[in-house]
C-alpha cells in the first residue's frame, strides 16, 4: 500500500501563521512554541554580600550573542540565538525544533548600582550576574493585617 503525503497548509494561512502551520503539519511532540513561553529561566540569590543573577542561555557566545545593561534599579538581559543554515541543497527536508530569534529579560534590583560594580560571567551555558547587596532600608512602610477572626465582635455604638 502506498504512504499517502502529509498535507500540507495553505500557503496564505501557512505566510501568517507559520508557526502554527509548522506545528500542525509536524509529529505532535508537546505544547506548540508560540503558547510556551518566549523567556529563559533565571534564578535569583544573596551569596556572600552579593545579590546574584544566574540565567540558562545555553550554546551563545556571549562576546555576540548576550548583552547585561543596568539602568537604576533594572537589571536587562538580552539574547540572540541567530538562525544558521548548516543544510546542504542535496540533502533534502529537515527538521528542527530549535528555537531562534532575541529574548530579554528585566530584573528589579534591590538598590541602585553602579554598573562598574556589576560584574558577569558565562560558564557551560548559564550567565552569572552579581551586583553589590548594599544594605537597604525599605522604601516603603509595612503595614499590620489585623486578623478580623481573632477580635471578638462588639455592638455598634459602644467603646471598644
Amino acid at each position: 500500500m502506498a504512504k499517502m503525503p502529509r498535507p500540507r497548509a495553505p500557503e496564505r494561512f501557512r505566510a501568517v501563521f507559520p508557526d502554527l502551520a509548522d506545528w500542525l503539519e509536524s509529529p505532535w511532540t508537546g505544547p506548540p512554541p508560540f503558547l510556551a513561553g518566549q523567556v529563559f529561566r533565571i534564578e535569583e540569590s544573596v551569596r556572600d554580600d552579593r545579590y546574584v543573577i544566574r540565567a540558562e542561555l545555553p550554546g551563545l557566545d556571549p562576546e555576540n550573542d548576550i548583552e547585561v545593561t543596568v539602568d537604576g534599579r533594572v537589571l536587562t538581559i538580552r539574547a540572540e540565538r541567530r538562525h544558521e543554515d548548516s543544510r546542504h541543497e542535496d540533502s533534502g527536508p529537515c527538521r528542527s525544533e530549535f528555537r531562534y530569534g532575541s529574548l530579554a529579560r528585566a530584573v528589579r534590583l534591590p538598590a541602585r548600582v553602579d554598573a562598574a560594580d556589576v560584574t558577569a560571567r558565562y560558564d557551560k551555558g548559564v550567565l552569572e550576574v552579581s551586583v553589590p547587596a548594599a544594605v537597604v532600608k525599605s522604601e516603603g512602610t509595612q503595614i499590620p493585617i489585623q486578623d478580623v477572626g481573632a477580635i471578638p465582635e462588639q455592638p455598634p455604638g459602644q467603646p471598644g
